[in-house]
């Protein structure tokens, strides 16, 4: 059964601290994230670090992706298959404040 397309987040800026990106909506729903579009909005390289796990989670062994670099003016795309529960947030921070734009698009299924 195909679940519904949705913005699942952003478009926003990454903080330069650990912030929810994605909360889990309900305990009823699971989100399959499909795509993160990350754009760099200045003219010099930024970094990001993106975690799933707790929520403002920061713990070492749940990275997605460690100060991984955007070059100005650049984009990265990220397509994927991940299964996010209700327990699982997707969290991240930018090595600059209002730099890095992030955009997560996948699909939401009842439980």
């Amino acid at each position: 059964m195909a679940g519904t397309l949705k913005l699942i987040s952003g478009p926003a800026y990454l903080a330069n601290a650990v912030a929810d990106i994605y909360t889990p909506p309900a305990s009823t729903i699971y989100t399959v994230i499909r795509h993160i579009h990350i754009a760099n909005v200045v003219g010099s390289q930024v970094t990001f670090t993106l975690y799933k796990g707790a929520t403002g989670g920061s713990t070492g062994g749940t990275e997605l992706f460690k100060s991984y670099v955007v070059a100005a003016g650049s984009s990265y795309d990220y397509y994927c298959n991940m299964k996010m529960l209700s327990t699982d947030f997707l969290t991240g921070l930018a090595s600059a404040t209002s730099s890095l734009t992030i955009t997560v698009i996948g699909e939401q299924h009842v439980v």
